[in-house]
C-alpha cells in the first residue's frame, strides 16, 4: 500500500489525538478505482479522474465563489465608481470617547492615525487625555509600562500613514524617523518634552512598508483595536492592509490534543472552533481574551453596531479620496474571538474643500509622491499655489526659493497680479482650483519666520564632505528654511540665503546667542486665514526633488589627452642637451 493510501485510510484520532470528525474517507477499493480512472491520452497528458476526493478546502473555496457579492447602497456606488458623494457630519472627540467607552474588551489600543502629507497638522491635541487613555510613558526609567484605569487598560500608538509620499525608498523614510519624532515632539508641546515616543510607526499601505509588523502587533495584542484620526488620513486603506485576514482558522493542534487528553472534550466543542465569535466563549476564555463581564448589558444601549459574524476574508471598508467616507464604526472580529479592529469615522479636518470647485475636490488629496520643482521668487513677486494659497516674501532684497509638494500647479507672478487672481478680481489663464465666491474669504494666515539653518544641506559642494568640506560656521552666509503646511494637501518648502552681517543677533539658528531675532519671513494668505501650519524643514527637495539633468549623466571627467606628450618631452630633452 502506498503512502498516499495509508494517509487517507488513517484516522484523525491516531494522527492528532482527536476524535474522528465524521468525514468519510475512501477505502482501498475506491482508491483503486480512482487510480484506474486516471489515464493518459494520445499526447501523453494525464487526464483528471471523474471522481474527486472530498476536500474541505475545495468545498470552502467553492462556497466562497458561490457567495453572492455584498450589495452596496447608492452612496457607496457613487463613491466607488463616480468619486462623488455628500460627506457625513463629522463626529466630535466626545462622540469618539463615548463609542470607545462601550468597548466590550478590557484591553483596548487606540491607533492615532497621522497623515504624512501634512504631518503633524493632522494631530489631535491631548487625545490620550480626552479619551481617558493611559498617559504617554515618560523618559523616567521607573515609568510604568501599563496601568488599569476604571477596570480597563487603554493604550495609544501613533501611526504615520502614507509614508511613501515623503521619499522614494523605504531606507530614506527610515532615516527620517529621528526628524519625524522631533517634529511630533514639537507638535505635542510641553507635554511632549519628556515622553519616550517609542510607540511611533511610519508605515505605507501602498508600498507595504512596515505593515506586516503592525499586523502582527494587532494580532498579538488582541482585544479592541480602534483607528482614530481625522478625515482622509488613510485609516480605511490602512485598515484593509493590517487587518489579520484568514487567520481565524489557525489552530494549535498540539494544545488541543493535550487538552483533549486531559479533559476528554471533543475538538468540535472547543470555544476556538466557535463560529459565533464572543457569544459562545466560556467565562474563563473571556477573562483570557479580556472581555468585560457586562458585555450583554452593553449590547442593549451601545453606540457600537452589532458585531458581525466572523469570517476569514470579510468585506473591507470603502476607500475613497473624498472626506467623510466612513459613516459609522466598522467592526471586524478576528482570531475566533481574539479581538476586533474598529474603523471609526474621521474627525473634521478644517473643511478646505469647501473653497474648491467640485471637479477639483478630488485633487486636494496627494495620492502619489510629488517630484517638486524649485521656483525662484524674486523681490516684488509672490507664488500662487493652485490659486488657493498665496505666499509673499517680506524681504525686499532677498530671493526666495519655493518647492511646493502639492498635487496641483503653482505659479510665480508679481504680487499685484497674484493678489488679483487670489481674490478673484482678475480673470487670467492661470490654473486655479478655487470655487466661485472663494476670493472673498481670502485673508492672512499669519507671518512665518524661516528660522532653521539648512546651510549644510543646501550649500552644495562648499559643505559636502566629498568636495570642499567647509563648516557652515566659516561661511559668510546662511541658508534658512521652513516648511509651510497646507492642511490635507501637502507642504511648501521655503529656503532663503542671507548674509550673516544682515542678521543682527541671529540667535540659536546660527550657533550664537542673542536677544532679538531678525529672521527672514513670509506672509501666507489662505481661505479664512486657516488651514496653514509650519514645521522645521524636511529637506525633501534635496532627497527627492526635481533636479536638472547632468550634462554627461553617468560619466566622470574625461581623461586628459596624451597625444604628443612624449614628443614634447624629447624636444625639451634635446634643448637641454644643446644648452649644455
Amino acid at each position: 500500500m502506498s503512502a498516499r493510501k495509508r494517509a487517507l485510510n488513517g484516522s484523525t484520532t491516531g494522527v492528532l489525538g482527536l476524535p474522528d470528525s465524521g468525514v468519510e474517507y475512501p477505502d482501498s477499493e475506491s482508491l483503486t478505482e480512482l487510480e484506474e480512472s486516471s489515464f493518459e491520452n494520445e499526447t501523453g497528458e494525464i487526464q483528471p479522474p471523474d471522481k474527486t476526493l472530498p476536500d474541505a478546502t475545495a468545498a470552502s473555496e467553492m462556497a466562497v465563489r458561490e457567495t453572492p457579492a455584498t450589495p452596496v447602497c447608492d452612496r457607496c456606488h457613487h463613491l466607488l465608481y463616480h468619486h462623488t458623494g455628500t460627506p457625513i457630519i463629522h463626529p466630535t472627540v466626545q462622540s469618539i470617547e463615548d463609542i470607545i467607552a462601550d468597548s466590550p474588551y478590557k484591553y483596548n489600543h487606540v491607533y492615532h492615525i497621522l497623515d504624512a502629507a501634512d504631518f503633524p497638522l493632522s494631530l489631535i491635541p491631548q487625545l490620550h487625555h480626552r479619551l481617558s487613555l493611559m498617559p504617554q510613558r515618560s523618559q523616567n526609567r521607573r515609568a510604568k509600562t501599563s496601568k488599569f484605569y476604571h477596570g480597563r487598560k487603554s493604550e495609544m500608538s501613533f501611526i504615520i500613514t502614507r509614508s511613501d509620499l515623503l521619499a522614494p525608498s523605504k531606507a530614506q523614510v527610515d532615516s527620517m524617523m529621528p526628524y519625524l519624532l522631533q517634529v511630533l515632539r514639537d507638535a505635542l508641546g510641553s507635554s511632549g518634552k519628556d515622553v519616550r515616543l517609542g510607540n511611533v510607526r511610519c508605515v505605507s499601505s501602498e508600498r507595504g512598508w512596515w505593515t506586516k509588523q503592525l499586523k502582527e502587533d494587532i494580532w498579538e495584542r488582541g482585544g479592541g483595536g480602534w483607528m482614530v484620526g481625522k478625515v482622509n488620513v488613510g485609516k480605511s486603506s490602512l485598515f484593509e492592509t493590517v487587518f489579520p485576514k484568514g487567520r481565524n482558522t489557525d489552530i494549535d493542534f498540539r494544545a488541543l490534543r493535550e487538552e483533549a487528553i486531559e479533559t476528554g472534550a471533543g475538538a468540535t466543542n472547543h470555544p476556538r472552533f466557535s463560529s459565533q465569535g464572543d457569544r459562545l466563549l466560556s467565562s474563563s476564555d473571556q477573562q483570557v481574551l479580556g472581555l468585560r463581564d457586562d458585555v450583554e448589558d452593553l449590547q442593549d444601549e451601545s453606540l457600537l453596531p452589532p458585531a458581525p459574524t466572523e469570517v476569514a476574508y470579510p468585506v473591507m471598508p470603502i476607500v475613497s479620496a473624498l472626506p467623510g467616507t466612513t459613516a459609522s464604526p466598522i467592526r471586524l472580529p478576528f482570531g475566533r474571538g481574539r479581538g476586533e479592529l474598529i474603523d471609526l469615522p474621521g474627525l473634521d479636518r478644517g473643511g478646505l474643500e469647501k473653497f474648491v470647485s467640485d471637479k477639483h475636490k478630488i485633487d486636494l488629496v496627494m495620492r502619489q509622491r510629488v517630484k517638486a520643482e524649485q521656483y525662484v521668487v524674486r523681490p516684488g513677486q509672490s507664488i500662487l499655489i493652485g490659486g488657493l494659497i498665496r505666499i509673499t516674501p517680506l524681504m525686499s532684497d532677498t530671493v526666495l526659493l519655493a518647492c511646493p509638494f502639492v498635487p496641483f500647479e503653482s505659479h510665480v507672478t508679481n504680487t499685484e497680479k497674484a493678489i488679483a487672481v487670489h481674490t478673484q478680481t482678475l480673470t487670467s489663464g492661470l490654473s486655479v482650483i478655487t470655487g466661485e465666491g472663494a476670493g472673498e474669504k481670502m485673508s492672512s494666515a499669519g507671518v512665518f519666520q524661516l528660522k532653521w539653518d539648512v546651510t549644510k544641506q543646501r550649500a552644495g559642494p562648499l559643505t559636502a564632505s566629498t568636495a570642499v568640506g567647509l563648516k557652515p560656521q566659516v561661511l559668510p552666509f546662511a541658508v534658512l528654511s521652513a516648511d509651510i503646511l497646507i492642511e490635507g494637501c501637502g507642504w511648501v518648502e521655503l529656503a532663503m540665503q542671507v548674509r550673516k552681517k544682515a542678521l543682527q543677533n541671529s540667535g540659536d539658528a546660527l550657533g550664537t546667542t542673542g536677544e532679538s531675532l531678525e529672521y527672514p519671513s513670509v506672509e501666507v494668505f489662505s481661505p479664512q486665514g486657516k488651514h496653514i501650519g509650519i514645521r522645521r524643514p524636511m529637506n525633501a527637495w534635496v532627497i527627492g526633488g526635481h533636479h536638472a539633468a547632468k550634462a554627461r549623466p553617468g560619466h566622470a571627467r574625461p581623461r586628459r589627452s596624451m597625444k604628443g606628450v612624449k614628443k614634447n618631452l624629447k624636444k625639451l630633452a634635446r634643448a637641454a642637451l644643446a644648452g649644455v
